[in-house]
Order: structure tokens, then sequence, then C-alpha cells
């Protein structure tokens, strides 16, 4: 990457948090927009598990980070490390992104908006129409809320019952079922039927775990790639490896299919806006990192 910045006495630290993290596009993308636009920002990755989450964060405060961002494992459990969340972290109980206000963490979640940006971007629309998503986690969940906001009609969730975040998804189907004109059910993962019958009315299928990501590339959520059809159009939140064998099924089924690409770019747009409060020059971000 091109580096036409120094590191200075007064420079504002902002970072990811995750693990793994390694592979991540976010500090190109952000140290990129920062030179750009002459920040005196840095962004860095740092490998923290769920388990040392509280102990990095209370680190980072103390070292007065300007923000950071969150990827799995981590979304979860930073909401209740959070001095304050976000109507829209506060509902979907998972934080992306955090701002440090004098010392107070403030967690956001943009996951959801740059998902559903994303899906505009490959040329559908979803409002009226149904979905499928497999997972439970804080990506399955932020972009669920946003997918009721945004006028699908019916959501049909795919997750495991021993999943630690069961109850919480069986609220946020309560929530999206209360107060968005979506329908939304929470099926089995294990449930062959009740997928096939979801996707016989599904316009998009999206896949918000983690199953295929480096290293562990050789596996698919879905187990049976029969029930994919030419006219589902298939998304997975995974950009590394960009092509996943989950999304590998689905263009052999003559399914349109797009990576997590641009739904990193949009979110982590947002996140830039909120630590900067300038916009991010996203159409040459875009060309220089994110080809799909």
């Amino acid at each position: 990457m091109e580096q036409n910045f120094s590191i200075t006495g007064r420079t504002g630290l902002t970072g990811l948090l995750g693990s793994p993290v390694a592979h991540s596009l976010s500090p190109l993308m952000h140290n990129e927009a920062f030179r750009q636009l002459g920040l005196d920002y840095v962004y860095l990755c740092f490998d923290v598990k769920e388990a040392k989450l509280e102990t990095a964060v209370q680190g980072l405060k103390a070292c007065g980070i300007r923000g950071f961002n969150l990827t799995m494992p981590d979304k979860n459990r930073m909401a209740e490390l959070a001095d304050e969340l976000s109507p829209a972290a506060s509902i979907i109980g998972a934080v992306n992104t955090v701002v440090n206000e004098n010392g107070r963490l403030i967690g956001h979640n943009t996951d959801g908006t740059g998902f559903m940006r994303s899906v505009a971007d490959a040329g559908l629309s979803i409002q009226g129409a149904s979905m499928t998503i497999f997972g439970a986690g804080g990506a399955s969940t932020a972009i669920c809320a946003q997918a009721a906001l945004d006028g699908v009609k019916n959501l049909y969730i795919f997750a495991r019952p021993a999943s630690r975040f069961h109850q919480r998804t069986l609220r946020l189907v309560d929530t999206i079922n209360l107060s968005t004109g979506c329908r939304a059910v929470l099926c089995d993962q294990a449930d062959r039927a009740a997928l096939k019958q979801a996707l016989e009315k599904s316009s998009l299928l999206v896949n918000a775990t983690s199953v295929g990501m480096a290293p562990d590339t050789n596996r698919s959520i879905l187990e049976d790639a029969s029930l994919l059809r030419p006219e589902l159009t298939v998304a997975d939140i995974i950009y590394n490896p960009r092509e996943t064998l989950f999304l590998r099924q689905a263009r052999e089924a003559g399914c349109r299919a797009f990576n997590g690409m641009y739904m990193l770019l949009y979110q982590g747009a947002e996140a830039f806006r909120l630590w900067t409060g300038q916009e991010m020059p996203v159409e040459s971000i875009r060309e220089k990192y994110f080809k799909r």
C-alpha cells in the first residue's frame, strides 16, 4: 500500500479486534482513506479472542484509542462491555464499531446497512421478497434486523438450537414480527424439509456464519447443493477466500452469487464516518481494493 503519511505524536489510533484478523482488508481500506483525506490516524489489527476481549478493550480505552471495529468472535461480547449502545446495536445485541467519546465507549452496529448496500450493488431488490439466512451470531442478527426494516416480507433464519445465541434469536424474531411488516421464522439448521420449502420461496440465500472461512475452506454451510435453483441470489459474508465452497456450489447451480467484500467496504465507510466525521472516499477505495 502506498504510504504518504507519517506517524506523529498526535496520530489517532483505530483498529480491528477479532480472531483471526491477519487476513483483513480493513487496514488497507482505512489507512488508504486516511492518506487520501490527509487525516492523522492509523488503523491496526489486534488478534483478540473473546476470552481476552475485556482486557484488550480496557487497555485500548486507557491508551485513548479513537475507535475500533470488531469481527468474529467478539461482536456479541462487546455489546456487554460498551458503556452505551446505539439504538441499532441495542436491538441487535452485537457491536461491530466502537467510538471512544471522551472515555465512554459507544457501541454501534453498521453490519446490516453494509450488507443491504451490497445486495443493492448486486442488482437485487429485496423489498417484498423472501430471504433465507444461515446463522444466529452478530452478523446474522444485524442483517436480519436491517432486512426487516428494509422491507423483506418473509425471513427464514436457520441456526443450531444448541447455539448460545438461540434465546437471543428467538427474541429478535419476536421483535421483528411485532415491530415490522416482516414475518420472521426461526428454524433448525438440520431441518432439510424446512430449508427446501424456504428456498423455494426465497429470492436471497445468505451464509452469515464462519463456515468456509480460511483456513477451513473445504466446508460449506449447505450440505445439499441440489436445493439451489438458478433464480436464487446467493451471498456469503465471508471474503477470505473470495470464493467459498458455498459460493462455488451456488455458481455451479446457475445462481447469481457474491461474497462479503462490499459489505466490508460499506460497513467500514460508516465506521470511518463515526470516527472522523468525514465520508470515506468509497469509489476510489472500491476500485483499489474491492474486486469481487
